[in-house]
């Protein structure tokens, strides 16, 4: 009894065993190689899968979801003798698993090798200054030598990507130099712009100033013409109007002449001709004529008469007619009219002659001289 139920556990645990080692569960995105007795059997897909006990056993097990492989710098020497160390960023995918379990050892050393050549082979054929600035070239050269290398090896390469690009720590400094002066070039061409522009606006905004001015003092000046003018004119027009007296209008004629020499900027200053005339006017209107209106102003016949009268008197006395016919109080009037009249035409020339007349100094002679 005891014999036949060890019998009976011994052929469960056997059976349990057969099925464990005949059922085979494959999760997502993983591929499982089967061989039978040494060689390649098949590729067990994900879910579940059922093998020979004894006779099938797994091999490899694959990952074919995109992977990420991140490899050491590399020393690689460029076209100008400098050395710089690259990083680079490997983007590769599993597409055949029996490929890449059978046709290389290690996949992973194999890509990182190749990158490494490569890149010493297109680096090698470009300056610092290109390797610098040609990133893109490298990365597609790159993808394509590793894309059709690799694909053989059952392993696809999506992207290949420069991490960093490490120069010498000298060429660093140089470099940094460089672009500080540039920076330091750009700066001060803006700068010069800046101050261009600003002085180019600042003529601008002058001239615009000085044109305004000058247009400003041009309005003031025709409208200041025109209220002088219009002030003359209604002037005129009022003496006319009121028909002035001219005993009036020479007597404001000898009250304004002795202002002409009040200035002290007057070097010299001309009497008119006319002043005779004002003085008579005067005279005229003090005489025996003031009582009979407005006198009558002499004919220039008889001007001219009267002249050639005194011309060729030789042995008379210089006068006029109408001195004989006046009044002692006109003659009185006339006599202190013409004083008046010629002390403010002395007192106006010496203003004039003393504003004029700069004051030097005397020197004394040394009494050895």
């Amino acid at each position: 009894m005891e014999t036949a139920l060890i019998l009976i556990l011994v052929a469960v645990i056997a059976v349990v065993f057969l099925v464990a080692s005949t059922v085979r569960i494959v999760p997502q995105a993983r591929r499982y190689n089967v061989e039978r007795f040494g060689r390649f059997r098949r590729t067990l897909q994900p879910g579940l899968n059922f093998v020979l006990p004894v006779a099938d056993r797994i091999n490899t097990k694959l990952d074919v979801r995109e992977q990420v492989y991140s490899s050491d710098p590399k020393p690689v020497i460029t076209e100008d003798n400098l050395v710089v160390n690259i990083d680079t960023v490997l983007y590769y995918q599993v597409t055949d698993p029996r490929a890449a379990a059978y046709e290389v050892a290690d996949y992973l050393q194999a890509i990182d090798q190749l990158t490494v050549t490569t890149l010493r082979n297109v680096i090698g054929s470009m300056d610092l200054e290109g390797t610098l600035t040609s990133r893109e070239v490298i990365n597609a050269q790159l993808r394509s030598v590793l894309d059709d290398a690799t694909g053989k090896w059952g392993i696809r390469v999506n992207r290949v990507e420069i991490k960093a690009i490490d120069p010498p720590h000298t060429i660093k400094e140089a470099m940094e130099k460089q672009m500080r002066a540039e920076r330091d070039k750009r700066a001060a061409i803006l700068h010069a712009e800046g101050e261009r522009q600003a002085k180019i606006l600042t003529a601008e905004g002058t001239k615009q100033k000085d044109i305004l001015e000058a247009q400003g003092a041009q309005q003031a000046m025709i409208l200041r013409a025109d209220g002088e003018a219009k002030a003359v004119e209604r002037v005129f027009q009022a003496v006319h109007r009121n028909n002035a007296d001219p005993k009036i209008l020479a007597y404001k004629y000898l009250e304004t002449l002795p202002h002409l020499a009040k200035s002290y900027n007057n070097t010299f200053w001309v009497i008119p001709g006319e002043l005779t005339e004002a003085v008579r006017t005067v005279t005229t209107a003090f005489g025996d004529h003031s009582a009979m209106g407005l006198p009558t102003p002499p004919r220039p016949e008889e001007t001219s008469g009267a002249s050639s009268e005194r011309s060729t008197d030789a042995g008379g006395t210089p006068g006029t007619e109408a001195d004989s016919s006046l009044s002692p109080d006109a003659a009185a009037a006339v006599d202190e009219a013409t004083k008046q009249a010629a002390a403010a035409v002395s007192d106006a020339k010496a203003e004039a002659r003393a504003a004029s007349t700069p004051t030097v100094p005397r020197r004394t002679k040394a009494s050895g001289d």
